[in-house]
């Protein structure tokens, strides 16, 4: 039974989407780069926020190169979903022992 919000000391299978969101906020985080690789891959938690960042990041990548000003709303919104998901994943790292975190 998977309990979510735990991090377990079993494997777990990360999907494609949860590595390319991993990836891309170590490179947007590196206050927290570190500390991403450690739990990354263990935590359902933070797969599910890699994942929606994966996600929220590619339509904002999508919505930047597509023309015309009739997406400057969804580009703003966008950037406040990556940005809230971002701050929730500093807060996840700093909450499990973040040390040398600033």
């Amino acid at each position: 039974m998977v309990f979510m919000g735990k991090e377990h000391d079993g494997a777990r299978t990360p999907s494609d989407a949860e590595r390319r969101g991993l990836h891309r906020l170590m490179l947007k985080l590196p206050s927290v780069r570190g500390r991403l690789q450690l739990i990354g891959e263990k935590s359902e938690s933070l797969g599910s926020l890699c994942e929606a960042y994966e996600d929220a990041s590619s339509t904002l990548d999508r919505l930047r190169s597509s023309a015309g000003d009739m997406n400057h709303a969804m580009v703003h919104e966008y950037e406040m979903v990556c940005a809230e998901i971002e701050a929730d994943v500093i807060k996840y790292c700093r909450e499990r022992g973040g040390g040398g975190l600033e």
